[in-house]
């Protein structure tokens, strides 16, 4: 029997190098030449990866980058980034540096906002020298740490997966083309030291490491030795635990997906085939669903309070959940996403029924902006609109509905009120306070989202019809 062989560091990262190139050649057009980066911070975990990168990068014909950010939160940081400088230099290594800035953050938020900062700087790195493959210095350790910090913040399956091998990641590193790349994930903290000292290869120390007050510091110098001296090895089962959590994500998103093209209807959700399904397969789906629309995940919390006036309100309710990223609301048993919006100056809350909305005289224009009304109303040529000569004499008045007007859409069709043209057209209510109308003392011309009143409507070569575009 043969006596199995124990896999070096340098056939473990080539294996996982090799893996994420061909992911990234297989998405890029044909004859496109592989290239990659390392992102480097000068301490031991980054310094041994370039080096392991370098000499991959000698023997398989890739051309290298070696990218660092300057964060300025050290005093040490102009030191550091002449070190990685230094260190490129040595081994005929493209390098490139970019300062950052954080804003005002409080102690607790520093560590998340440089992480934050960081990421998309590198992003643009990558995308000014147009490489596709981002190389982290990620080891098991990082894994074990993740993992438990996740265990410690209440985090589902998807937390307790910790880090891919690879993966993409547009809203970390804002670059949708970008691989970023662990291939030191199965390699310990302890076998980087050892590769570090047998290769004589020279790093900085960020005192900020040191500095347990860092949720990720405190673990690693408190909580880890224990866990090493008590269960020796647990860096191995925390990573696996992590795999197991991987699959069972995997299963929970592919159900997920099933589900939501079930109950998906355009842009919102039906809720009457989202009551069909349990509790858990609907906080499940709906998870997903804000993946797939790139907000933040909810906590649980919000999300079962969400669901509860979700699935319990009445039919005509109109229900408002505010999340950071979005609203949440309810229409006619459609549930949907839609974006925070901004007050506007001329919405009928800071409006007496007495006030006259905002008077203009139209003098021949293609658009005319209406901040206050959160648009633009434009005048587009028509064989069936107003006539111009007229509609210059008139003093218009544009403003958001008070209650009570009437439109005509056609001649054979019945005056209506505003509100019931929004019923059939089934534009909802938060929509509705947001569309202005136009009209002239005694006469509604035009209602935004529904259209032109046709009592002054008349056919011609040059006629006007109004058009409204909310921006």
């Amino acid at each position: 029997m043969k006596k199995q062989q124990i896999p070096t560091l340098n056939s473990i990262f080539a294996e996982a190098t090799s893996a994420a190139l061909a992911r990234v050649q297989a998405d890029s057009e044909p004859g496109t030449a592989a290239g990659m980066a390392v992102a480097l911070s000068g301490g031991l975990d980054s310094s041994a990866l370039l080096h392991l990168a370098h000499a991959y990068a000698q023997q398989h014909g890739v051309q290298l980058f070696a990218f660092h950010i300057h964060h300025g939160l050290s005093p040490n940081a102009d030191s550091w980034l002449a070190h990685c400088e230094q260190a490129c230099a040595a081994l005929g290594v493209t390098f490139a540096a970019q300062r950052v800035t954080l804003s005002g953050q409080g102690k607790t938020g520093t560590e998340a906002a440089a992480r934050k900062v960081r990421y998309a700087a590198l992003g643009g790195l990558c995308a000014a020298h147009q490489v596709r493959l981002l190389l982290t210095a990620h080891h098991l350790d990082d894994q074990a740490e993740t993992v438990l910090l996740q265990l410690l913040r209440g985090s589902g399956t998807a937390g307790l997966s910790g880090m891919d091998a690879a993966n993409a990641a547009p809203e970390l590193l804002a670059n949708p083309q970008l691989v970023m790349a662990r291939p030191l994930l199965p390699v310990s903290r302890k076998q980087l030291d050892a590769y570090v000292a047998a290769q004589q290869i020279s790093h900085i120390h960020d005192e900020s490491n040191d500095d347990a007050r860092f949720a990720r510091n405190a673990l690693r110098h408190k909580v880890m030795p224990a866990l090493a001296a008590a269960f020796p090895g647990f860096q191995e089962r925390f990573a696996r635990s992590a795999q197991h959590a991987q699959s069972a994500q995997r299963l929970l998103t592919e159900l997920a997906e099933q589900d939501l093209a079930q109950v998906l209807e355009g842009e919102s959700v039906d809720v009457t085939r989202l009551r069909a399904l349990s509790t858990d397969r609907c906080a499940n789906l709906l998870r997903h669903w804000f993946k797939v629309r790139q907000l933040r995940m909810p906590s649980s919390a919000w999300l079962n309070e969400m669901l509860t006036q979700l699935l319990e309100a009445r039919y005509d309710a109109q229900l408002l959940v505010t999340h950071p990223d979005c609203e949440v609301r309810r229409h006619r048993d459609r549930l949907f996403l839609t974006p925070k919006l901004a007050a506007l100056e001329g919405t009928r809350e800071d409006q007496f029924d007495q006030t006259p909305g905002t008077s203009f005289v139209w003098q021949g224009e293609t658009e005319l902006a209406f901040p206050a009304y959160g648009g633009v109303l434009h005048f587009e040529p028509a064989e069936h609109g107003l006539a111009p000569d007229w509609l210059r004499e008139q003093k218009l008045v544009i403003e958001f509905r008070k209650g009570g007007e009437r439109l005509k859409l056609a001649e054979n069709r019945p005056t209506r009120g505003i509100k019931y043209h929004y019923q059939a057209l089934n534009i909802p209510a938060w929509e509705r306070g947001r569309l202005p109308v136009v009209h002239v003392p005694g006469q509604l011309l035009f209602a935004a989202g529904i259209g032109m009143d046709s009592n002054k409507l008349t056919t011609g070569t040059d006629r006007i019809r109004l058009r409204w575009q909310a921006v």
